[in-house]
C-alpha cells in the first residue's frame, strides 16, 4: 500500500473537540504520551473525562472558538454539528479538521503492526483480550479500547513496540479510514440500517476492510456473512475461529457445571493449547476469548501465556460491570444496546443464581428500535422484570412514529418511567436480597445506575 500523506508528521499542536468520548480520549492520551501538545473540549463531565484532565491535557468546558488557541489541527467526534464554535473557527483560520476515524486512521498509520478488531458485537472485550494477552506476554504493544481495562487502568496504553490493537467500527464506514496487517471479524449482523440500509450494504464494507487488510483475517467460521465477507480474498492468511471443530480454533470439553462463565478447552485443529475458565460470563465472551486466542496464536504467542492472560481478564467497563453489592442486592452495569447483544447477557445473568433479575433498559436511538421491535420484545423478556426509559434519541428525529410504550406493550409486565429517579424510586422499592440491578443500553443509563449505588450508599 502506497504510503498516505500524514498530518502527524506535520503537526504538535492537536485540539480535541468532544475529549470525553470513548473513542477520542484513548487517541488524546495516546498522542499526548508521544509528545504531542493536546488540549479538549466538552459538553459533559464524565469518567473518562476526568482521567483526560489527571493527564495534564487542559480540558474546557463547553465549546467557544476561543479553545482552539494555538492548534495547528482540530479533531471533532463525529457527533459535532457543523455550526459548532470551535469547528467553525478551525475552518475560518484555515488549519485541518479531522474526524475521529479520520484521526485514528493516521494515528495507527504510524505502526507498521495494526490489529483491528472488527464485529457487529463483542469488539470491546475482546480488544482488550487481545491487549491482555500481548501485554502479560511482555510484547508492549500500544492500545485504543472504548472500555477500560483493568490491566493498564484505563482505556488506551502507549508500549514501545510496533504494534498497535485497536477497535475497528463500521458505522458509517470509519473502519475504511483503517489499512490493518491483522484484522479479526467477529460477527455481522443487521445494524446501523439508519446509514447502511441493508444486511447486504453491511458485508459489502466488511468486505471492503477485508480487502484492506495485507497480512491475516482472524474469522467467525460460524457466521455466514463474515464468510461471505472474505469472498474474494487473496494473498493473505485466513485463520477461523467458532464454536465448533469445522473451525481451526475452538472450544472442547466443555465443563458440564452450571455456571455463568465458559470453562472449556482451548483447540487448534487437533492439537489441544490449554484449559481456560474464564472469569466473565455468557458463551458470547468465549466467542471473543476464542477470537483474541486465534489472532494471539497466530501471531506466534506461546499457548501458556494466551491461556493465562484469558484466565486473568475480569472484563472492561460497562461490560456486565458489577458496581457493588448493597442490601444482598447487586447491582452492575453493560453496553449491550442490540437485541442479539441484550440476549446474551440476560441469558448469562439468569444462570447466575439470582433470585430475580430486575432489567433497567435504554433503548438507543429511533431507527434501531423500530427495527428491531420484535427482537428486542424477545430479548428484553428474558429477565424476571424489565423496567425502560424513554428512547434516547443520539443523533436522530423520530421519522418512524415509534416509542418506549410500543416496546412496553410486547414485553407483558414490563413498565416504563421518563426519568432516572423515578426508575430509581421504583427498583429499589421493589429489589429484595438475593437480586441483581441490570442497567443495560449504549447510551447514558449509567447514570442511572450510579444513581442508585449512590442512594443506596447514603441509606447505610
Amino acid at each position: 500500500m502506497e504510503k498516505r500523506p500524514n498530518i502527524l508528521d506535520t503537526v504538535s499542536r492537536l485540539h480535541f473537540v468532544g475529549i470525553g468520548g470513548s473513542g477520542m480520549c484513548p487517541m488524546a492520551q495516546l498522542l499526548h504520551e508521544k509528545g504531542y501538545q493536546i488540549t479538549g473540549s466538552d459538553q459533559n463531565e464524565s469518567d473518562t473525562l476526568e482521567r483526560v484532565k489527571s493527564m495534564g491535557i487542559p480540558v474546557y468546558m463547553g465549546h467557544c472558538a476561543e479553545h482552539i488557541g494555538d492548534a495547528e489541527a482540530l479533531v471533532y467526534t463525529a457527533a459535532c454539528k457543523a455550526d459548532n464554535p470551535e469547528l467553525v473557527a478551525a475552518q475560518k483560520r484555515n488549519i485541518p479538521t479531522l474526524e475521529r476515524s479520520v484521526m485514528l486512521g493516521m494515528l495507527t498509520d504510524r505502526f507498521p503492526q495494526l490489529i483491528a478488531v472488527s464485529g457487529t458485537h463483542g469488539k470491546t472485550t475482546t480488544t482488550a483480550m487481545l491487549t491482555q494477552i500481548l501485554v502479560e506476554a511482555g510484547k508492549d504493544p500500544s492500545a485504543i479500547i472504548g472500555g477500560k481495562l483493568p490491566l493498564i487502568g484505563g482505556n488506551s496504553h502507549t508500549g514501545k513496540s510496533d504494534t498497535i490493537v485497536c477497535e475497528a467500527c463500521e458505522y458509517v464506514d470509519s473502519f475504511l479510514q483503517l489499512h490493518p496487517a491483522v484484522s479479526l471479524i467477529l460477527n455481522i449482523e443487521a445494524d446501523h440500517l439508519d446509514y447502511f440500509k441493508t444486511l447486504e450494504n453491511i458485508v459489502k464494507s466488511f468486505r471492503q476492510f477485508a480487502s484492506q487488510t495485507s497480512e491475516l483475517i482472524v474469522l467467525n467460521g460460524s457466521d455466514p456473512q463474515a464468510i461471505a465477507a472474505i469472498n474474494g480474498q487473496t494473498g493473505k492468511k485466513i485463520v477461523t475461529f467458532g464454536p465448533d471443530s469445522s473451525c481451526d480454533y475452538y472450544p472442547a470439553q466443555l465443563s458440564e457445571e452450571p455456571t455463568a462463565c465458559e470453562d472449556f478447552t482451548l483447540m487448534y485443529g487437533e492439537e489441544a493449547l490449554g484449559r481456560i475458565n474464564l472469569a466473565v460470563p455468557g458463551k458470547h465472551n468465549m466467542l471473543n476469548a476464542l477470537a483474541a486466542a486465534a489472532a494471539a496464536h497466530s501471531l506466534g504467542i506461546a499457548p501458556e501465556k494466551i491461556c493465562s492472560a484469558l484466565e486473568h481478564f475480569t472484563g472492561v467497563h460497562r461490560r456486565f460491570e458489577v458496581l457493588g453489592k448493597f442490601h444482598g442486592i447487586t447491582l452492575a452495569d453493560d453496553f449491550a444496546h442490540h437485541p442479539t447483544e441484550l440476549t446474551a447477557v440476560l441469558s448469562s445473568a439468569m444462570k447466575m443464581g439470582y433470585r430475580q433479575v430486575w432489567a433497567i433498559f435504554q433503548p438507543h436511538t429511533f431507527s434501531r428500535t423500530y427495527e428491531f421491535l420484535n427482537d428486542f420484545a424477545r430479548a428484553l423478556s428474558i429477565p424476571d422484570h424489565l423496567v425502560m426509559t424513554e428512547i434516547l434519541a443520539v443523533r436522530e428525529e423520530n421519522i418512524y412514529g415509534i416509542h418506549t410504550s410500543d416496546l412496553a406493550a410486547k414485553v407483558p409486565g414490563s413498565c416504563w418511567f421518563d426519568n432516572f429517579d423515578k426508575i430509581a424510586d421504583y427498583v429499589m422499592a421493589n429489589a429484595q436480597d438475593g437480586d441483581l440491578i441490570l442497567t443495560l443500553g449504549g447510551g447514558d443509563i449509567y447514570k442511572c445506575a450510579n444513581l442508585i449505588v449512590k442512594r443506596y450508599q447514603e441509606a447505610v
